[in-house]
């Protein structure tokens, strides 16, 4: 911005008066855009004197009047580090094995620690109802009540002559595997024959199947969303551990797996669901672990897990500074 002169010259001389230039306030201006890198903040500092070359670097004023900006880039957060980092307080002992991913609902971002296949054992059961639920989609009809019952007892009382049911129902692992074909799971494999407890899995899958329950971009329609959601809600009481140890109180839907190899004689033990955190953030939360020498020990593992990887997304909201679990396994 310039000063217009109070007085031009005119045809008589006059005395030449100069005016000082008013002093210019910059106000603070922000603009945000995005890098490959991160989020760029643009920012002009606010300051006031006179126009000059000895301006802040960071700002200045054209003669245009435009401040002219310097970005500053903000790191990205690694999801998969800070969680990685976080696992370092759960101890696993002896041949224990576990394998979780979790999922911000708030942000959309996700990580996960361990890649392996595990065993299914009962956890399998959301799964088969998903399944049972897309074909009565693609079919254009609704449950029987017969279909409801088995429903109802295979997720809340984890019945298995009720999954034996409807997993005869669905083709067994041909229609298992063509439905999560489906809802975009890459690494899970039908149990063989009757045996869908041992349909093989990763944390990694099981995420996914969790947002097609609880996701907005899901293959269920909202109507078979919601019943799935109520039964994981409505777990009997003596199966209500797992991730809902990272949960806020009673803010949980989960569906639970454990089976005792017969091979080995040691336990499988897994979790998968959603839980409201204390910082009031929902996350998707799937844990999966083998090789305890009692079921206990298997629960001790997974609801370790499961607190320091949703504790890992907590405190990734506000420091770049990896969170941890104290919780530890012990066998």
């Amino acid at each position: 911005m310039e000063s217009s002169r109070a007085a031009r010259r005119n045809h008589r001389a006059r005395p030449s008066r100069r005016r000082r230039l008013p002093y210019l306030a910059l106000a603070t201006v922000a603009v945000v855009g995005a890098t490959a890198a991160g989020t760029v903040y643009v920012k002009a500092h606010a300051h006031s004197g006179p126009v000059s070359s000895a301006a802040a670097p960071s700002a200045s004023a054209s003669g245009s009047g435009e401040a002219t900006v310097e970005p500053v880039t903000q790191p990205t957060v690694d999801h998969d580090a800070l969680l990685a980092q976080a696992m370092k307080s759960v101890t696993p002992a002896g041949d224990q094995k576990v394998s979780v991913a979790v999922l911000d609902v708030t942000s959309g971002e996700s990580a996960a620690y361990g890649d392996a296949a595990f065993d299914t054992a009962s956890i399998v059961k959301v799964d088969i109802l998903a399944a049972l639920l897309l074909q009565a989609q693609d079919a254009g009809r609704t449950l029987t009540a017969t279909e409801k019952s088995y429903a109802t007892t295979m997720i809340q009382n984890s019945d298995n002559d009720s999954a034996t049911a409807l997993w005869n129902l669905i083709g067994t692992a041909d229609g298992l595997d063509a439905a999560n074909r489906t809802f975009g799971l890459t690494g899970t494999t039908g149990g063989a024959g009757p045996l869908w407890g041992l349909t093989q899995t990763t944390a990694a899958d099981q995420l996914t199947l969790l947002q097609q329950v609880f996701g907005d971009d899901s293959k269920l329609s909202a109507a078979s969303q919601s019943y799935i959601q109520g039964l994981m809600k409505e777990i009997e009481a003596d199966q209500q551990w797992g991730v809902s140890a990272a949960a806020d109180g009673s803010k949980w839907a989960l569906k639970n797996g454990w089976l005792a190899r017969s091979t080995t004689g040691l336990w499988d033990v897994n979790s998968i669901g959603r839980v409201t955190g204390t910082d009031g953030d929902e996350y998707l939360v799937a844990v999966l672990s083998n090789g305890s020498t009692t079921q206990a020990k298997g629960i001790t593992l997974i609801e370790a897990a499961a607190k320091a990887g949703v504790a890992a997304f907590a405190k990734s909201a506000d420091s770049s500074t990896p969170a941890s679990a104290t919780a530890t396994a012990t066998d």
